[in-house]
């Protein structure tokens, strides 16, 4: 049973990546269709594209639901037990289906019982799945009348005996109930197969595929639950989720020879368990996500907390809320940008070391959201990369650990810099009308502009006042702006002021370099360069783009179009099929980057023998003569090529792929169809290192 579960798991890997393969061409380029970026197509060939992009993304949830089944049947579904309050189910409830019941006529009631836990210990994303199938259901079979999901405690209503519900210290009970077209008794079992519905006929009329329901079963026992329903044709459903408080793994409910033949599986799912069972031993109510969402009001300050270490991230919404500030918490990184993106904090701490999403792709994805690129993040980390943060975006950057004077004055420095509404900018330009040019480039009613013509003028005024950001020209009369600079660095208190070096000069490579280590950004007076300065000024001094003057505004959208960041970078693409190659090429040409391409490992080897001067590599696993993962290894073999970023791309989505990529020497990894924004993001990442 064991190698035929093993053979199964494998047999539909690989049947994902042979779909994923051409989905991942035809998402990339109907997605590139449907932004029409060059104006040559009319509104009905957009539209074209736009279903052609939502039916393949359609087909892709299919896959996902087929590969989710296989994942739970075979044991390869991992759980992430983590502290859930119930008030954020609600809200999620609300949030996703307000509007689709709206559209329907229909009333949608979302109620929490007051007698309830405040939260509980289980899989957050698995139970949003399958309340997510749950309610889609029955707003589907539902004409008129309600909706209405109930989430309360449970004393009883669950199969006997059962080996979780029946141990546990407390168990929540998610009621779904609806005024739909019912569920005749003798197909209530039927409805929770694969692919089967309760009338052969109904998938013309409603549609789908019948995986919701038997993914949702499958998961309700993996989180040590049920589901249990009611219902009758013609009088409505109601399915109740039965979870227990905290959730612990089945092995714990096992005999000693059965825990011995489990402890065979895979070291990533033992480790899952462990996580489990450590999280089951915190107090419910004792956490970080225990946060102020609830307690809002408008005019109120907020501080969003992304920060994976629990004891850590009590602290530091403890300090905030001394500075008055209400305190947001998130563990992972993309639940934070979530986060970010939903509440718009009015500042962040961020740690780098995150599941889920990286710092650093946090940091990057918020600064380049319009709707959060102005939003102060304050970054609190083991990583001692400070400049590299910086010149992302971050406001400031405290290395862990971190004694509580440093803490304090950190968040005095948070609190300081929210309330004050008025940026200051401290411009150095010998040239008398470029300086007057450059105030009324950058200059509106929300910065502070004091301009001066020498270096020894800006050391005045640097140790007369803070600064928020430096635009700094290299030939200065008096000194050189590398004199200037190391100065700056060489006073802690300057140390950290973003600086913006903004020069007509020609530079060496051993001359950028040097400037590299002591500024943000380097921009080259140029065509596009006032384009360049006044979108770097705008991140440092952390400005709201919507509220620029509308000339400004339309600039700015005019450059981020393109990336410096990977403008002019050689990339390798190196994928078996010229489909993904061309897709991921119009990607890669669209920000100006410029890409070879090789359709084996064996040639991607000879070409970057060949091209040493390719800044990123983008490897796909699944290949023939040589595959990627030995493609990885041959690279990292040569010390020329150990630094060099190597991105892996597979359609492949079992448990431990991600791991097999690292171990073999990649990056970073990204699965097939690639998200656009998300690769880009993570070629943005590396590529500023």
């Amino acid at each position: 049973l064991a190698l035929t579960s093993r053979y199964k798991s494998e047999f539909l890997a690989n049947m994902s990546h042979e779909l994923r393969t051409p989905l991942n061409s035809l998402l990339i380029l109907s997605r590139l269709l449907a932004q029409n970026t060059e104006g040559t197509l009319t509104e009905k060939q957009v539209e074209f594209a736009k279903t052609i992009h939502a039916s393949g993304s359609d087909l892709l949830e299919l896959i996902n639901e087929i590969l989710d089944l296989s994942k739970i049947e075979s044991g390869m579904m991992d759980v992430d037990a983590v502290p859930v309050p119930l008030n954020e189910v609600q809200e999620y409830v609300d949030r996703t289906f307000r509007e689709v019941a709206n559209s329907k006529g229909l009333q949608l009631k979302v109620d929490l019982d007051p007698r309830t836990l405040s939260s509980i210990i289980t899989d957050q994303k698995r139970v949003q799945q399958v309340l997510k199938n749950l309610i889609s259901n029955a707003i589907k079979f539902t004409e008129a009348g309600s909706v209405t999901l109930t989430i309360e405690p449970a004393t009883s209503g669950w199969s006997p005996e059962h080996p979780s519900l029946s141990r546990a210290s407390g168990v929540v009970a998610f009621r779904v109930e609806d005024t739909g077209i019912g569920i005749s008794p003798d197909k209530h079992q039927v409805i929770f197969e694969a692919f089967q519905q309760a009338d052969g006929t109904t998938s013309r009329k409603y549609g789908g595929t019948g995986l919701g329901l038997s993914i949702s079963r499958e998961i309700a026992k993996l989180l040590g639950g049920e589901i249990r329903l009611a219902s009758s044709v013609g009088k409505g459903s109601t399915f109740i989720l039965y979870l227990p408080s905290v959730y612990v793994s089945t092995l714990s409910t096992l005999s000693a020879p059965e825990r011995d033949r489990h402890n065979l599986m895979p070291v990533e799912a033992r480790r899952a368990v462990d996580r489990a069972l450590a999280a089951a031993d915190l107090p419910v109510d004792d956490n970080p996500l225990s946060d102020d969402r609830s307690l809002i009001q408008p005019g109120d300050r907020v501080l969003l907390v992304i920060e994976n270490d629990l004891p850590f991230a009590r602290i530091l919404m403890s300090l905030g809320r001394a500075q008055n500030f209400r305190a947001l918490a998130a563990v992972r990184g993309d639940v934070g940008l979530q986060m970010a993106r939903q509440h718009r904090p009015d500042a962040i701490t961020l740690d780098l070391d995150l599941p889920g999403l990286d710092g650093w792709n946090v940091l990057d994805r918020l600064k380049h959201d319009p709707s959060t690129r102005h939003i102060p993040v304050h970054v609190i980390s083991v990583s001692d990369d400070s400049h590299r943060g910086m010149r992302l975006g971050a406001r400031t950057y405290l290395a862990k650990p971190s004694d509580p004077d440093s803490l304090n004055e950190a968040f005095s420095n948070i609190r300081e810099f929210t309330d004050r509404k008025l940026k200051t900018l401290l411009i150095v330009e010998d040239d008398a009308v470029q300086r007057e040019t450059l105030v009324e480039l950058i200059g509106d009613g929300d910065v502070k502009i004091t301009a001066v013509g020498s270096g020894q003028e800006a050391l005045d005024e640097l140790e007369a006042q803070p600064f928020d950001c430096i635009v700094l020209d290299l030939g200065l009369n008096d000194m050189s702006g590398l004199d200037m600079l190391e100065k700056m660095r060489a006073d802690k208190t300057l140390s950290q002021v973003p600086v913006i070096v903004y020069t007509g000069k020609e530079l060496s490579k051993s001359e950028e370099a040097e400037l590299r280590r002591l500024a943000q950004t380097i921009i080259i007076k140029d065509v596009k360069s006032p384009e360049r300065l006044l979108d770097e000024t705008a991140l440092f001094l952390h400005r709201v783009e919507s509220t620029l003057p509308a000339e400004k505004q339309r600039l700015l959208d005019q450059l981020h179009r393109s990336d410096p960041t990977l403008a002019g970078k050689k990339a390798l693409v190196v994928d078996d099929d010229i489909r993904n190659i061309f897709a991921l090429t119009s990607i890669l040409e669209r920000y100006e980057m410029h890409v070879q391409y090789a359709e084996n490992g064996h040639d991607a080897l000879r070409m970057l023998n060949e091209n040493p001067d390719i800044h990123v590599v983008l490897m796909d696993v699944m290949m023939p003569e040589m595959d990627g993962y030995e493609a990885t290894r041959r690279i990292r073999d040569n010390a020329a090529f150990e630094d060099l970023p190597i991105i892996a791309l597979t359609a492949k989505a079992m448990k431990g792929d991600r791991e097999k990529c690292i171990n073999a020497g990649a990056s970073d990894y990204v699965t097939k169809p690639v998200d656009t924004d998300h690769l880009i993001s993570l070629l943005r990442v590396w590529l500023s290192r």
